[in-house]
């Protein structure tokens, strides 16, 4: 059968699990993105992400790529293309336009130049248009803008496929149901459910969450209850397969369905349960169970909070729910109230058990008492939220009970140091946030002494997964004239006021102490967890520590610096001196290297980068790996490099090394030797973080040298345009 390339769409934060659900179904050369997945496959595999994935949004067919820097451009790309070949005659249309374009700024304006282009074309060829129905139309187009650039596709699902049917209204906060299927495969419930785990969520509201759990138990179909998608008006669309398809998902639900059924029958607190204060909401959550083909499966019952517990006899299961966010000032005490009462409640009688619970961004789940052992970022519509799990055993439960806790907590955070903190964090993010979802930018500076008395530098970093983040917090190392309480204070107000600032788990803020280090130490071991994170930069995955090491094995200042290198490398051999953990390799590697050389004195970040390079795909002998040190090295290598990185430590003393390194000192003859390693066309690119380096003039006068410090400083280090100093240097040829 024909393979296509498809797009499907998802809640951010899911993107890994729709990968594997695609890959599933047949999918092939599946590719994670921030807002969902591509993929190859047939046609069946398409019916089927649409009728049974749990957690996406919508599935694209991609038509067409446009390059249209104008309205009118884009107007004449899509009447030169024939629409016969994909409406159905008599078909209904709708169309939608998203993204940033330079002269269409609004959406429905952009969404109605595509319709009237379409029903243009169509008028003038075949003497029919077909009729604009924006709801439940037989087929949807879809434009997407990154600029000029213009992806058009058929939106095969015709509307959100979080839309299963089953629910008509959705109580006061309601859950999208793609969302919470999300959670639940996050918290591990399909593995438990067949193991025969019992399952509460006891703020039920409408039920989303216990029905989308009884139809994972009984894999049933999520949108097995649909009769629309937006595939029916498109003439690519095969009944009959997808009747087949349809066939096979019911006959494993209805079977499931009865197999739980069975088991409830025989044993009632086998039941998916749900509990809820409000006889209105467990009325809609009855009712909506009975549309989703699920009633037999579940119990929904009326209670407080307070009175939840397992059932009978149940020693393990799993506890999933969705409490107030409290986003609203005036909602925000109560929210924070009943997430005390819910922690209690798990701490008292659900030992034994698992619990996901997902809550607001900004702090709100540290109510819970509880310690979280796996944070995920999810999105619920705009509202950025936190997947906690829990794994109820005494060693979860905080060392402070939670009333001695607040009260410290609760001091410090309303202290006025601690709440103008805040306000400078919340604030930075505010305008870091559109910068780095613009750029793409997920691991980035956030504050950098901006009030003096709290004298950090606090990196934010996102897994690759966008399952979790953490904050780096690096101390400048206070005058000793000041007070030690003075700065104890400090520290304590600041990291009282980071969690519901950034929304970052307390447990996932390392706090580091930044002093002046002898060569030795920036090759010592600071601790011993052996916990290693993979983080996403410019597509590219590379592994960070948080615990073990003076710094994280990624510097964020030079991310531009990095991209620079991708761009120049293309064909070229690339040899990266000092390389540390090898981030420059993998760029140059991704930038189409045809070899890269990577030395560095240390073993430890010689396996790193290997790991790196690993990550990305980059396995071959290509990229050798040279444990050395690279001021002995130089001396003895054979010319031939077209790019050099040379980025050496600003002082060392290793007792690896011969001699000690002094960079103001050694970087004429570092960077003669590199120049003469250098092809005639090639370019070295030196960088180094000493505050106070002046580079020497005799280099200008044998070499071309342009200082791109500016050029490659990011957006979030502005306030420290000297965090690095970086040269490019090219010979004079003749």
């Amino acid at each position: 059968m024909t393979l296509r390339r498809f797009f499907a769409s998802t809640p951010r934060g899911l993107a890994d699990l729709l990968a594997g659900e695609v890959r599933a179904f047949g999918a092939q050369d599946v590719r994670e993105g921030r807002g969902g997945v591509s993929f190859s496959g047939t046609l069946e595999v398409a019916y089927r992400a649409c009728l049974e994935s749990r957690i996406a949004s919508r599935v694209y067919l991609p038509l067409l790529t446009l390059e249209a820097p104008t309205t009118e451009e884009f107007y004449a790309q899509l009447l030169a293309h024939d629409w016969s070949s994909e409406i159905a005659h008599g078909a209904t249309l709708a169309c939608d336009f998203s993204g940033q374009h330079p002269t269409i700024i609004h959406s429905q304006f952009g969404a109605q130049k595509m319709k009237d282009a379409v029903c243009d074309q169509l008028r003038e060829a075949t003497g029919w248009r077909p009729d604009i129905q924006p709801d439940e139309p037989g087929m949807r187009l879809h434009a997407h803008a990154n600029g000029s650039r213009v992806e058009v596709s058929i939106d095969l699902s015709g509307e959100g496929l979080h839309r299963r049917g089953y629910r008509l209204s959705g109580g006061p906060a309601p859950l999208r149901e793609n969302l919470a299927a999300g959670m639940l495969l996050r918290a591990g419930w399909p593995a438990m459910a067949r193991d025969g785990a019992r399952f509460l969520d006891p703020m039920c509201g409408s039920g989303t969450l216990v029905i989308e759990a009884a139809m994972i138990a009984a894999d049933l179909a999520p949108a097995i209850g649909r009769t629309y998608f937006g595939f029916l008006g498109w003439r690519g669309h095969e009944e009959e397969l997808w009747q087949s398809v349809c066939a096979s998902a019911r006959e494993r639900g209805d079977a499931g369905v009865a197999e739980w059924a069975g088991r409830v029958a025989d044993d009632p607190t086998q039941a998916l349960c749900g509990s809820d204060r409000d006889s209105d909401s467990l009325q809609s959550a009855r009712a909506n169970a009975e549309r989703a083909g699920v009633a037999e499966l579940t119990r929904f019952t009326r209670g407080e909070l307070a009175d939840a517990a397992p059932p009978a006899g149940a020693a393990r299961g799993l506890v999933c729910a969705n409490p107030p966010y409290g986003e609203r000032l005036e909602d925000r005490e109560s929210a924070r109230a009943t997430h005390q009462l819910l922690g209690e409640v798990l701490q008292q009688r659900f030992m034994g058990w698992q619990a996901a619970v997902i809550t607001v961004a900004s702090g709100m789940g540290l109510e819970l008492g509880l310690r979280a052992y796996r944070t995920h970022t999810l999105w619920n519509g705009a509202i950025e939220c936190r997947l906690l799990r829990f794994d109820l055993t005494p060693k979860a439960v905080r060392d402070l009970r939670p009333r001695q806790r607040d009260e410290v907590d609760n001091s410090l955070r309303e202290s006025a140091g601690s709440r103008m903190f805040g306000n400078r964090i919340s604030k930075n993010l505010k305008r870091l946030r559109a910068w780095a979802k613009r750029e793409a930018v997920s691991c980035y500076r956030i504050y950098d002494a901006d009030m003096p008395e709290y004298a950090f530098a606090i990196d934010r970093y996102e897994a690759a997964d966008q399952s979790r983040q953490w904050l780096y917090v690096q101390e400048y190392a206070a005058p000793d004239e000041l007070p030690q309480e003075q700065v104890k204070r400090r520290r304590a107000e600041a990291l009282a006021a980071l969690p519901e600032a950034t929304g970052v788990a307390r447990t996932d803020i390392r706090l580091r102490m930044r002093k002046r280090m002898s060569g030795s130490q920036q090759y010592e071991k600071q601790a011993e967890r052996r916990e290693f994170f993979t983080v996403l930069e410019n597509g590219l995955k590379f592994e960070v520590n948080f615990d073990d090491y003076l710094d994280t094995g990624l510097f964020l200042d030079h991310r531009i610096t990095r991209e620079r290198l991708r761009e120049q490398s293309k064909n070229r051999k690339f040899l990266n001196l000092f390389a540390y953990t090898g981030s420059a390799t993998v760029y140059a590697a991704a930038g189409g290297a045809r070899q890269t050389v990577t030395v560095d004195l240390s073993r430890t970040y010689l396996d790193w980068a290997q790991r790196n390079l690993r990550q990305n795909g980059f396995t071959d002998a290509r990229h050798e790996l040279v444990q050395a040190d690279a001021r002995e090295w130089l001396k003895s290598a054979r010319p031939g490099f077209d790019l050099i990185f040379l980025d050496p430590p600003t002082f060392s003393n290793s007792a690896r090394m011969e001699g000690v390194l002094d960079i103001q000192r050694d970087h004429v003859e570092l960077i003669d030797d590199c120049m003469r390693l250098l092809a005639r066309d090639g370019l070295l690119v030196f960088s180094t973080n000493a505050r106070k380096f002046k580079l020497d003039p005799a280099l200008s006068a044998r070499y071309a040298i342009e200082d791109i410090s500016r050029k490659t400083l990011p957006p979030d280090f502005e306030r420290n345009p000297k965090i690095h100093r970086c040269f490019e240097v090219r010979p004079r040829n003749g």
